[in-house]
């Protein structure tokens, strides 16, 4: 039986209505695709507390979450993960990748452009699509 991952990853938009993407790294899994900074939830966590710990200890910066985006499950080949896309902005610091290969604001229209992670497409999409 496959394990199961819950995760949370930060639709976070700036001034300009850009879209923080972060490149994963040849050392992580799933390496050199796109996707929305987050990480796990960890047991007895809720996913907005993990969303900005994760966003704190990756990025070194503080966000504040405001709403849901989207829910997904996706079955890769070795595990599951369900991903919980949650908007937030930037409350403090500027995003510094530790763990990731590079961060690019990117408009929405042009997120289509990147290699995403396949568990992030429907994320993408709704942004795309507007909603």
């Amino acid at each position: 039986m496959k394990k199961k991952i819950k995760v949370v990853a930060a639709i976070i938009e700036n001034e300009q209505g850009e879209v923080l993407c972060a490149l994963r790294s040849p050392e992580m899994s799933l390496p050199n695709y796109w996707e929305f900074p987050g990480g796990k939830v960890e047991k007895n966590e809720d996913i907005h507390s993990a969303l900005k710990r994760e966003i704190q200890e990756e990025f070194h910066c503080t966000i504040e979450t405001y709403d849901l985006h989207n829910e997904h499950t996706h079955e890769y080949e070795t595990f599951i993960i369900h991903l919980i896309a949650i908007k937030a902005k930037i409350v403090e610091g500027t995003p510094i990748p530790t763990e990731h290969s590079k961060l690019i604001w990117l408009k929405k229209e042009n997120l289509p452009s990147l290699v995403w992670a396949p568990a992030d497409v429907p994320a993408v999409e709704l942004l795309v699509s507007g909603k």
